[in-house]
């Protein structure tokens, strides 16, 4: 079901996107209907910017530092004392935020004082100052970033979440089956020889502690007496009927079915992770609910397979468990309290990096992401992505799809 969804989701992405082309407005990662040229490059593999005989490289630098801008100057094609220009850089990213960006010099070049993080997509502004005059100079540099209208977005199922602290439940699988407790049945006899005169039960019913079972007419006193039900349960085996000696042989088998015992087989390498009181969340064949419980006994032996058992009660509430049943379980080992975490189904790679999209009005965005300690649904983010900010967590594939088809570069 899970791959036809997929399918089914790609299918429908594939039409939506095709249908309103048309419509879309054209995102500035997007590939232009009208192929540009490339930016001048130049000998520090930087991008040019001229003003008649005056230009500059502007180059980010990262072999061995973090990314940062470098500038060269020339005028009317010779170099420039960097002492000689007052030089400073604006970097508007999506959503409004701005990094300043001034310069210092260094050898025969300006060198920025702020690292220019990831992702390397924002609106670059210059300012450059030259013996009187003020260039200026402003350009795109986007990568990983898409636009879709919120109305295509609904149609695609891709849904959004808000960065935040959660509470992580590392977990460890087991499996087992179901088993009845040990003091779950009764062999009911009589307690003096007779004969059973009446018998009020049979097998398949359920009865109540303190229920009258039985009348035995004693062989001894001749009189009849009566045996009842030591417990609440289900008369799970019948082995006599009215006017049958007793015989001294067991009558019925009564069964208590209130509650079973999962037996989880755990690990050598988990042995010292589980201890008694460890929450389980167990799922029994066949049966789509979960079921939660503790660990309350661990078995001291160990089997052939060096397995330890360990036992989890739990209450037969709508008499829907069984003895043998299969059950697969999560054993919750550690909780941890995080600052910041997204949701695992909405990562995706991105280059290097394992990225989340960040979700700003109609445009989306990549957020190269850190990463710490994880559970089954959730992970730890160390850094890249700040907290209340909304991304892409359900189909996050579409908006990848659409920054790939679209030809983002990273142009440094």
């Amino acid at each position: 079901m899970k791959n036809y969804k997929i399918l089914t989701l790609l299918t429908v992405a594939a039409f939506l996107i095709t249908s309103f082309a048309a419509s879309l407005p054209v995102s500035a990662s997007s590939a232009p209907e009208i192929e540009q040229a490339e930016p001048e490059k130049g000998p520090n593999r930087g991008r040019m910017l001229r003003e008649g005989d005056f230009a500059i490289e502007l180059a980010i630098f990262e072999t061995g530092v973090p990314p940062e801008f470098r500038v060269w100057v020339t005028d009317v094609g010779m170099p420039v004392s960097p002492d000689k220009v007052d030089f400073s850089v604006q970097l508007t990213r999506l959503g409004n935020v701005v990094d300043d960006i001034t310069f210092r010099v260094e050898g025969d070049f300006l060198r920025g004082d702020l690292e220019i993080y990831e992702p390397h997509s924002f609106v670059v502004t210059i300012m450059a100052k030259y013996q009187g005059k003020t260039h200026h100079w402003e350009y795109d540099n986007f990568e990983g970033r898409t636009q879709i209208e919120p109305d295509v977005a609904s149609a695609m199922e891709i849904e959004t979440d808000v960065v935040g602290p959660k509470t992580l439940h590392q977990t460890i699988p087991a499996y087992g089956r179901l088993s009845l407790p040990a003091n779950a049945t009764h062999n009911i006899a009589a307690r003096f020889d007779g004969v059973i005169k009446t018998l009020l039960v049979q097998q398949g019913d359920v009865v109540k502690q303190g229920q009258v079972l039985m009348t035995v007419e004693s062989n001894e006193s001749l009189k009849p007496y009566q045996i009842t039900s030591p417990s609440d349960g289900i008369i799970s085996e019948q082995y006599a009927n009215a006017g049958e000696p007793t015989g001294g042989k067991v009558l019925l088998r009564l069964t208590n079915t209130a509650h079973y015992v999962a037996k989880l087989a755990i690990y050598p390498q988990d042995y010292t992770k589980v201890e008694i009181g460890t929450p389980v969340t167990i799922k029994v064949e066949g049966d789509d609910r979960q079921l939660i419980g503790k660990v309350e006994f661990i078995e001291q032996r160990v089997r052939d397979d060096q397995a330890k058992l360990v036992w989890v009660t739990l209450p037969n509430l709508n008499h829907s468990l069984a003895e043998g049943s299969f059950v697969n379980a999560d054993l919750e080992i550690a909780t941890i309290n995080v600052p910041v975490a997204v949701k695992k189904i909405g990562l995706q790679g991105f280059r290097d990096f394992t990225v989340v999209y960040a979700k700003v009005g109609d445009q989306y965005e990549v957020r190269m992401l850190e990463l710490g300690r994880e559970d089954s649904q959730w992970i730890e983010v160390l850094g890249g992505i700040e907290v209340g900010t909304t991304y892409v967590t359900e189909n996050s594939y579409i908006i990848k799809a659409d920054i790939e088809k679209s030809g983002a570069s990273h142009d440094h």
